[in-house]
């Protein structure tokens, strides 16, 4: 009988050890499940990196552009913001 039982613990183990390998959390089918999701949100991210840049170019060209047009109007029309006082020397 003790011949016996070794053999068919090893069996029964090799079998849930499968059933995990096809059906449990880290089953084959599991885990290409995931590996494409995963690629599905790095395609994603990626497309949401080139939105965040160019909005980040347009918000810089928006900041150097009202820059420029401030120092435009203050040397030539001598724009004061509030609470900022103007002096003029005379050359």
């Amino acid at each position: 009988m003790g011949r016996r039982l070794v053999p068919a613990a090893l069996l029964i183990l090799l079998l849930v050890l499968q059933g995990q390998l096809w059906f449990g959390r880290g089953s084959v089918p599991n885990v290409a499940r995931l590996s494409e999701e995963l690629a599905t949100q790095q395609r994603s991210n990626a497309q949401a990196e080139l939105a965040n840049a160019r909005i980040e170019a347009e918000i810089r060209d928006l900041r150097e552009g009202l820059e420029m047009v401030e120092e435009k109007a203050r040397s030539e029309l001598g724009m004061v913001k509030p609470n900022e006082i103007f002096v003029q020397v005379a050359k």
